[in-house]
């Protein structure tokens, strides 16, 4: 008979984010290989997407992984200087700086989404960033923006409904 009790670790059933990350081929990615086979552990609730410079990420990519679940969003790219296509993480940190600006204005907390410059033999350096970031998104909860979604799609309803009763009452006066 098997003792289901003591010293039998169980997984937890408490809310756990979901991040995505976005990491360019030549740095980040291969520090988080790096990271892997020096048995560094790490959060494991990070979901790596591998582009092949931080300066292709579109904005449209982190939004659409906000829309469809993301609690948060981290993009890695070389150290400024050390791009492998010359000025990709220039054009990365402009987008990062507009993207912000547009999260702010959509009402998702500035620690849910993050920038790093990782060389690809930082691989302490993606460690610490990952459960940095994890741990940052945990303390500020689910963000469940699709859940928001339905709420303003009903919101919106709601309001033309009411616009349109307003007009109705408008053209029979």
């Amino acid at each position: 008979m098997l003792n289901h009790g003591a010293g039998v670790s169980r997984p937890s059933r408490e809310w756990q984010p979901r991040i995505v990350a976005f990491f360019c081929n030549w740095c980040t990615y291969t520090a988080a290989d790096l990271a892997g086979v020096s048995r560094l552990k790490h959060a494991s609730n990070i979901r790596i997407i591998r582009v092949m410079c931080s300066g292709r990420v579109d904005p449209q990519f982190v939004l659409e992984a906000f829309a469809r679940g993301a609690d948060g969003v981290l993009m890695g790219g070389c150290h400024p200087g050390d791009c492998h296509y010359m000025e990709g993480n220039y054009k990365a940190l402009r987008r990062v700086r507009l993207l912000r600006r547009m999260l702010r204005d959509l009402g998702i907390e500035e620690d849910r989404f993050r920038l790093e410059w990782i060389s690809a033999s930082e691989g302490e350096k993606v460690r610490a960033v990952v459960n940095d970031m994890t741990a940052r998104v945990r303390s500020l909860g689910p963000l469940k923006l699709p859940e928001k979604f339905r709420d303003w799609d009903r919101e919106i309803g709601e309001l033309e409904e009411k616009v349109g009763k307003m007009e109705e009452k408008e053209h029979v006066g």
